[in-house]
C-alpha cells in the first residue's frame, strides 16, 4: 500500500439507555465487549431541518472514555424506518457524510455518522496515527463506539432493527470490515475504497512511516490482531458491498483484492475506473444495493402535508 492520507473520502430523551443483552458478541471478540446497560447519555445541542430531514448534532457516552460527537439524520416522513451508520476517512469527521447521510434519510433511513477518537472533539488532529499504543486503543474505541451507535438506532421507536446498515469509505471502509467481525445485529456493510487496515496501509520499505524500525515493528505488533482484514472474513450472515478504484493510489488494486478475497459470502465486489474517490456512480451503485437490502424508497420521501 502506498502511503498517503485516506481520505473518503432522533429525538429520544436525554439518558436514554439500551436493553441489556442487545447484542452477541462473535467468536474470538471478547476484546470489543461493552456494558450495553450503560445509559447513553444522549445530549442534542442542536438542531435544523433541511430538504424533509430532521438533523441533530448531539453526543453520547463512550463506553470507553469520553463523548462521542455525531450527528443524527431523521425522515420527517412516517417509519418505521432503516437504521444506518456512516463512517468517514483519515483524516476526516463526522462532518464528511453529511451528504450521503441526508440522501439515505430522504429515501427512509435514520443515520448516524460519528467522529472517530482521532477527530475528537473539535476536528482531526495533526498526527491522526501516532504509530504508539494509541493507535491501537483508539481503533478498539472505535469500535465500541460504533456498536454503542447501534443500541442509540435500535432504542429509538421508529427504527426497525430487522433492517440495520454501515456506510464507511477508506479508513471507514476498513474499520467496517472490523465491525462486520464483530457486530451480528447489522444485516449490510456497503465498504467503499477500503483496505484492510492500519498495518496494511504501511508494508512496502517505500511507504515506512518517519518513525525508527523498532517503534514501527513495535506498533505492527500492536496492531495486527485487530486488522480489519482479519475480520471481514466472519461478516456473515451479515452481506458485504465492496466499492473500490482500478487507479486508486491509496489502496492499489492489489491491496483492495486482497481486502475484498478475505470478505466473507454473500458478498458484491464493483470495480471503478477511478482512484481514491467517491464518485456519483460509486454513490449512485451504493445507493441502490442498500435500498434493496434495507427496503429503502427508491425515490426521496416527501412528509405527508398536514391535514
Amino acid at each position: 500500500m502506498r502511503r498517503g492520507s485516506l481520505l473518503p473520502a432522533i429525538v429520544v430523551a436525554v439518558g436514554l439507555a439500551a436493553p441489556a443483552g442487545a447484542q452477541t458478541v462473535k467468536a474470538g471478540t471478547a476484546l470489543f465487549a461493552y456494558d450495553s446497560g450503560e445509559p447513553l447519555d444522549l445530549v442534542v445541542t442542536d438542531s435544523s431541518v433541511q430538504a424533509d430531514v430532521l438533523i441533530l448534532d448531539i453526543t453520547y457516552a463512550s463506553p470507553v472514555r469520553g463523548r462521542v460527537p455525531a450527528f443524527l439524520f431523521v425522515p420527517e416522513a412516517e417509519g418505521p424506518h432503516a437504521g444506518l451508520l456512516l463512517l468517514h476517512g483519515l483524516p476526516g469527521s463526522r462532518n464528511d457524510l453529511r451528504s450521503l447521510a441526508a440522501e439515505y434519510a430522504r429515501r427512509g433511513a435514520v443515520g448516524l455518522t460519528i467522529s472517530a477518537p482521532f477527530a475528537r472533539p473539535d476536528g482531526p488532529r495533526s498526527n491522526p496515527v501516532t504509530f504508539t499504543e494509541q493507535d491501537r486503543d483508539e481503533q478498539i474505541q472505535l469500535i465500541k463506539d460504533l456498536r454503542r451507535g447501534v443500541d442509540l438506532l435500535v432504542a429509538r421507536d421508529d427504527v426497525d432493527r430487522g433492517r440495520l446498515g454501515f456506510v464507511g469509505g477508506s479508513y471507514g471502509g476498513a474499520m467496517g470490515g472490523l465491525l462486520a467481525g464483530v457486530e451480528d445485529r447489522i444485516k449490510a456493510y456497503a465498504l467503499f475504497v477500503g483496505d484492510g487496515g492500519l498495518v496494511a496501509h504501511f508494508t512496502g520499505p517505500e511507504d515506512l512511516p518517519p518513525v525508527s524500525a523498532e517503534q514501527f515493528d513495535r506498533w505492527k505488533a500492536l496492531m495486527e490482531p485487530i486488522e480489519p482484514l482479519r475480520f471481514v472474513g466472519q461478516a456473515a450472515p451479515a452481506e458485504l458491498l465492496f466499492q473500490q478504484g482500478r487507479v486508486d493510489r491509496m489502496v492499489p488494486p492489489a491491496d483492495a483484492e486482497e481486502y475484498t478475497a478475505a470478505g466473507s459470502e454473500p458478498k458484491t465486489v464493483l470495480w471503478y475506473d477511478h482512484g481514491h474517490q467517491f464518485s456519483q456512480e460509486m454513490r449512485r451503485d451504493q445507493i441502490a444495493w442498500l435500498t434493496e437490502r434495507l427496503g429503502l424508497h427508491s425515490r426521496r420521501m416527501e412528509k405527508k402535508p398536514e391535514s
